[in-house]
């Protein structure tokens, strides 16, 4: 067990409804991904790599601030879109 103390970035797991994806990586990064999730089960509750990579992607897809920014961006936009629609386009010129 270790005696280091600190926090994982990965917290504990939500119960979620699941897609089954295949992916293939480097037998460095699966040692990786076991080393962690043999650090995680220390700390929070028995999973392996296999069960921690889609929380890992989705902690770092949450985090990625340009990812974040170009979908609200696209995201007023369509809303801005869809309120021309509504309006139509003659009543959003002033006076």
């Amino acid at each position: 067990m270790s005696t280091a103390v600190g926090k994982l970035r990965l917290g504990p797991l939500p119960k979620t409804e699941t897609v089954k994806l295949t992916i293939a990586m480097t037998a460095a990064l699966k040692d990786e991904l076991d080393l962690y999730a043999a650090e995680f089960s220390q700390l929070h509750e028995p999973a392996d790599a296999v069960v921690l990579i889609p929380h890992m992607l989705e902690a770092f897809i949450r985090s990625d601030r340009g990812y974040r920014a170009r979908r609200a961006s696209a995201k007023n936009a369509r809303q801005k879109a869809a309120t021309v629609v509504e309006r139509g386009p003659n009543q959003n010129r002033p006076g």
